[in-house]
């Protein structure tokens, strides 16, 4: 019996991957939820879905395709919804969530529109997903202003860490972050509320404007900085993924948890590159088990995500402005690697980033929204 079960290798690499996964987002998710108009008990139903899709669809695309599919929420479209204007309801933000996982089915079946999504610029795509960032890393520094101790905290430890073992670097600046809030007793008490996963059913209300500016967005940036380059794990680690199951899989999930709150199930790049390597199981072959572990411990994490998200609820805002920031450093530094990366396609990008990081709102549309057309119209007037 015992030689059945995968070796320890694949159980660590299975738990390192969703400590990382989950602890260096869970602060960034609890922020977006709550900025489009989540209560709390909907903020945990949020992100219990959010596990729930990542444990059944990663689960079920591990067994059925015999890799190691990896799963996870999409950060990028968190930070997106962190960023929303002002006065969205979570009604509205539902149906956006509803709205991008239909996109998502949508290119997942049609195959013509697969082989166009991969051909989407990265430049102004990762532009856009940059100017997102931005404001986020930016207020990390902002916070320095009224508690420096707690930002030159985080940002040596994540400095120290991301030099010497930078695969742990955003979990001990969260363990860091929240000992030293505890240690000064800044905490508030903890809001009544479950300590098991519950899932909160929200009547979605669609929005053609919000759809518009955050759903055609939220879709974009998880297709282009989450979905492409987990399909690009899979092929580095020797297999051949096939777009279109992936696709349906994650956006088949992504429409299941969305009216639970769930707004985006996706392929994972960082966390996928730990389980799909030769260290996290010897045989390729079987190495699909890890993935199966992997949706495992998220399966775990739903049943407790109430209790977790109430204990980030407890924190000071500049608590959570300085570790979303800190956790979204990584991602702005490859963004900005790729808006940069085709020289032919700089000034393009630059004016997607600057308009992405502005918070400009148009028409109702956000800046988003506003980046991604600059760009795209920037890159028509060049090739004209």
């Amino acid at each position: 019996m015992l030689r059945r079960l995968p070796p320890v290798p694949a159980w660590t690499s299975a738990l390192v991957a969703t400590v990382v996964g989950f602890g260096g987002t869970v602060a960034l998710i609890v922020q977006a939820t709550r900025a489009v108009g989540a209560s709390a008990a909907q903020a945990g139903s949020a992100v219990t879905a959010s596990c729930l899709g990542v444990a059944v669809a990663g689960a079920a695309l591990s067994f059925g395709l015999r890799m190691p599919v990896v799963l996870a929420w999409s950060t990028p479209g968190a930070a997106l919804l962190a960023a929303a204007a002002p006065g969205t309801s979570w009604a509205v933000a539902v149906g956006v969530f509803l709205a991008a996982a239909l996109m998502t089915i949508v290119v997942g079946a049609v195959p013509t529109l697969g082989r166009w999504a991969e051909r989407i610029p990265s430049s102004v795509a990762s532009a856009m997903l940059a100017g997102v960032l931005l404001p986020f890393c930016l207020e990390v520094f902002r916070t320095g202003g009224t508690d420096p101790l707690l930002v030159a905290v985080v940002v040596a430890v994540f400095l120290v860490v991301r030099q010497r073992a930078p695969r742990y670097a955003l979990v001990l600046v969260l363990a860091a972050g929240v000992a030293l809030t505890l240690l000064r007793g800044d905490a508030a008490r903890l809001q009544p509320g479950a300590t098991l996963g519950t899932l909160a059913a929200t009547r979605p209300s669609f929005d053609a404007r919000a759809i518009v500016s955050l759903g055609v967005p939220l879709f974009l940036v998880t297709l282009v900085s989450q979905n492409l380059p987990g399909l690009v794990v899979l092929r580095v680690a020797g297999y051949r993924p096939r777009t279109r199951p992936l696709l349906l899989g994650t956006g088949l999930a992504s429409l299941a948890m969305a009216p639970f709150g769930a707004h985006a199930v996706n392929l994972a790049a960082i966390t996928a590159a730990i389980c799909t390597s030769r260290e996290a199981h010897p045989d390729r072959a079987k190495r699909w088990t890890v993935g199966v572990l992997y949706a495992t411990f998220y399966l775990l994490l739903a049943l407790l995500s109430p209790a977790l998200v109430r204990l980030f609820l407890a924190l000071p805002h500049a608590v959570i402005a300085a570790l979303t920031g800190v956790a979204l450093i990584p991602a702005l530094v490859g963004a900005i690697e790729t808006m940069l990366a085709a020289k032919a396609e700089r000034d393009a990008a630059i004016v997607t980033f600057l308009a992405a990081g502005s918070g400009l709102t148009l028409f109702g549309l956000g800046s988003a929204f506003w980046g991604l057309a600059v760009g795209l119209l920037a890159l028509a007037a060049r090739r004209r």
